[in-house]
């Protein structure tokens, strides 16, 4: 059944609430910035046994925060963000439930059965995660890499998430075109994960209040979890508290 995922946006080595679509080498365009750290936020979603939750770094100084979030709740967090096959086993050692993948497994643009039967050899298939973080294209959504800048050719469709599935725990998918901007789910893209996802698969983007949860459970038949950000009153937002998502998870198990 559908649940609220909570999560943990890292940029420059804050705890950051951004707008997915505006981030390059230069910064982004930010909807919150935190005055508490990654632990912080690590606690506050232990105390209230929050699964399923995931730790991003979006770009380089952020693996100081990243480490004391994971190890404030061993087992409890997922990580992403510029994980490889030199990094993984630090970060799954480190207290990582599962690692999130999703530049890596790609090579001059195309995806790459290698890479991932190498990263996946380390994770084990029931502790990785493949992000599929999209855009929206003339053909529907393509996976989007460095952070979401670069578009592949790889397209998110029913042939993608039955291939993938069979070598992953979960997915992870941020809508980047609607991702911080709190005005709406991508609707489409939920039925389609909903139809087509046989394994957990977690969509983030666009969610502004907690009848978007009602909405995923509805178009999505209940098989797509949600990850509300900068509309969540911790980061700032008011469009929704953490403790209505909590009450929501404890009706809806």
């Amino acid at each position: 059944m559908t649940q609220f995922r909570p999560c943990i946006d890292l940029h420059q080595g804050q705890v950051k609430q951004i707008i997915g679509g505006s981030l390059d080498d230069h910064g982004a365009q930010t909807n919150f910035v935190s005055d508490k750290d990654a632990l912080y936020y690590a606690e506050l979603y232990r105390q209230n046994n929050l699964q399923g939750g995931h730790v991003i770094a979006l770009g380089p100084g952020n693996k100081e925060q990243a480490i004391a979030a994971l190890q404030a709740w061993p087992g409890g967090l997922q990580f992403g963000g510029g994980i490889n096959t030199s990094n993984a086993q630090e970060f799954l050692a480190a207290g990582a439930s599962h690692l999130i993948v999703t530049s890596y497994l790609f090579d001059n643009g195309q995806f790459s059965f290698e890479r991932l039967e190498q990263i996946k050899a380390i994770t084990g298939a029931e502790r990785l995660i493949l992000d599929l973080s999209c855009r929206r294209t003339s053909n529907g959504w393509n996976i989007a890499t460095d952070r979401w800048q670069t578009v592949t050719d790889t397209a998110v469709n029913a042939q993608t998430l039955a291939e993938l599935s069979q070598h992953c725990a979960e997915f992870l998918i941020h809508a980047a075109d609607v991702e911080g901007l709190q005005g709406g789910i991508d609707e489409n893209l939920v039925i389609l994960l909903g139809q087509h996802c046989d394994i957990p698969v977690t969509y983030a983007g666009g969610a502004r209040s907690l009848q978007d949860l009602e909405l995923v459970k509805h178009l999505s038949s209940g098989k797509v979890d949600l990850t509300i950000g900068s509309a969540l009153d911790i980061f700032g937002g008011s469009g929704v508290t953490l403790d209505e998502c909590i009450a929501w998870n404890s009706a809806n198990k």
